[in-house]
């Protein structure tokens, strides 16, 4: 009869499939892209975390000359970082690299610092932009702020080894044979560079300051053991307050 509606049966109302949104598909895409960012973003901190961590042992372990002991397990080390950096090689490629840069930038510092450490005690030289990029492996980006920041931070170690040669053997290190300068002539160098640089950056700034206070408790040290050094007995250490220790410590 015309103008009555019949009712549809149960089997036709579930046949009838609900309308798909045409922004499902596009709002699915950007979820899978968000899920995949987190978890490279998550990889990288990870990695970035261990070889900091890694690092740090390297140069702590690290003394002049190197014993075989040491460079045994400076090398385990070296061989582990290596293995981290190789794991997310793949996360750091082409705008990745950029990408995750601040995530994975300390870690590279820290590295560079362990082996610019490591190459000056070995060859008396610093180690330059190519030889430390050739240190990392799978193609990851060694950017120039990266590399001097790294630089920065190897001040700091280089004063805890100048000053506890001082206290143990009442003389700077020299170079092999006595060849080149001692390490104290290398840090004015190398602060005289650092003073050089124009704009450097925040980041620069603020570890510019710690990096010239690293390098006149070295003149401290040497002025004191030239003026009073027959004063003072052996093993003496010059007092590094606790606040100034910190600071170079986070360095």
């Amino acid at each position: 009869m015309a103008g009555i509606k019949h009712p549809r049966s149960d089997e036709e109302v579930a046949d009838r499939a609900p309308p798909v949104s045409p922004f499902m598909t596009m709002f699915e895409t950007f979820r899978a892209e968000l899920d995949e960012h987190h978890d490279r973003r998550e990889r990288v901190i990870k990695a970035s975390r261990d070889t900091t961590a890694l690092s740090k042992k390297i140069a702590r372990q690290l003394q002049a000359p190197i014993p075989p002991a040491v460079s045994k397990e400076v090398s385990s080390y070296q061989a582990k970082i290596n293995q981290l950096f190789t794991s997310v090689a793949p996360d750091l490629q082409l705008l990745n690299a950029w990408r995750y840069q601040s995530q994975i930038s300390p870690a590279i510092q820290e590295y560079v610092e362990a082996v610019a450490f490591q190459h000056y005690l070995e060859t008396q030289r610093l180690i330059s932009y190519a030889e430390a990029q050739a240190k990392i492996p799978g193609g990851i980006l060694l950017t120039e702020d990266d590399y001097v920041l790294g630089l920065f931070d190897l001040v700091g170690e280089l004063m805890r080894f100048a000053i506890t040669s001082v206290a143990t053997n009442g003389a700077l290190p020299r170079g092999a044979a006595g060849e080149g300068g001692d390490i104290l002539a290398d840090l004015r160098q190398l602060r005289a560079s650092f003073e050089g640089l124009d704009g450097a950056g925040r980041r620069a700034d603020k570890k510019m300051d710690v990096m010239k206070s690293c390098v006149e408790k070295v003149e401290g040290a040497v002025y004191g053991m030239i003026v009073r050094g027959r004063e003072r007995p052996k093993g003496w250490v010059m007092d590094v307050g606790e606040e100034r220790r910190g600071e170079v410590e986070s360095y």
